[in-house]
């Protein structure tokens, strides 16, 4: 009997793209005779009880071998686990992902190169203005130009390159109650960088992406990219990187370092892969699934 598996996406955000996304490995599970179902996190609601962890008009016997999880609802993927479901990637994989402080910890506690980052002193939504000390240790620490990167953001979407002072106190004014990083800015990488999709101990697919117009290299906000082949240290960088935050698979980004080493700028768990599809002609959910059934059967 074929093993079978759900593909968990979030049915809550407009645009085609995350559908797309599960359906891509959903084609991918039905070519290995995996049979697998296409759910919205919406679809499922975690039932929790003095009794029981389930789901509401769901039994036992519905759920299936594995969850492939594209999405960052951490509490439903931790639903499942409590339930004996294997997800990948893990619900522990994904939270530490989906916070970029949390992942730079990670790294750094691994030795992994990632750029000089302060984290930002948490504070609340009702507070008048940032703490001008805070301001002040960046301005020493980096100077300018330097980052500004919200802990919570895809598609490189909040991340502010900061060029001077004021500009510096109204972004992270702006940022009051959100967790949020200082960072020194890679500026031998500007407008570029490289994307390597992990698969367990392998760099399945890479590319290069880049842009004339903009310090962010990401296609979604105008990028372009090209087929790349990495460089053994930056397949091992990339590997070590996905093993540091416990995922079974990843888009690890590297940027250029001044003297042309690589360095980890991100780590994706939820990489999508259509982009890489049309630039490489490789499909990493294929990796994925053979990885997923190979674990399965392992066990």
């Amino acid at each position: 009997m074929s093993l079978q598996g759900w593909i968990i996406y979030n049915g809550q955000i407009p645009g085609s793209k995350f559908l797309d996304f599960a359906e891509w490995i959903k084609c991918s599970a039905d070519r290995k005779d995996s049979h697998t179902q296409i759910y919205k996190n919406n679809e499922l609601h975690s039932l929790i009880s003095s009794k029981k962890v389930t789901f509401l008009k769901n039994n036992q016997d519905d759920l299936p071998d594995y969850v492939v999880f594209t999405d960052k609802d951490i509490y439903l993927a931790k639903q499942l686990e409590l339930q004996g479901v294997h997800v990948f990637n893990s619900s522990e994989a994904i939270a530490v992902s989906d916070d970029k402080i949390l992942s730079y910890q990670q790294l750094a506690r691994y030795n992994i190169p990632i750029p000089k980052t302060i984290i930002a002193p948490k504070t609340f939504p009702g507070i008048s203005s940032f703490a001008s000390q805070t301001i002040q240790v960046a301005i020493d620490t980096f100077e300018f130009p330097m980052i500004v990167k919200e802990a919570f953001g895809s598609f490189g979407e909040q991340v502010y390159l900061i060029h001077n002072e004021p500009e510096l106190i109204n972004k992270v004014n702006e940022l009051r109650g959100k967790p949020f990083i200082f960072q020194e800015f890679i500026a031998s990488s500007y407008g570029q960088d490289m994307r390597l999709h992990v698969v367990g101990d392998e760099v399945v697919a890479a590319m290069r992406r880049y842009s004339t117009n903009d310090f962010r290299a990401n296609i979604t906000t105008g990028g372009m990219m090209e087929s790349y082949h990495p460089t053994k240290l930056e397949k091992e960088l990339a590997i070590a990187a996905t093993k540091a935050i416990g995922a079974d698979f990843a888009g690890v980004d590297l940027l250029l370092g001044p003297t042309g080493k690589p360095i980890v700028c991100e780590v994706n768990s939820n990489a999508h892969i259509r982009n890489m599809f049309d630039c490489t002609n490789i499909n990493v959910a294929d990796f994925m699934i053979d990885y997923i059934l190979d674990r399965l059967k392992e066990k």
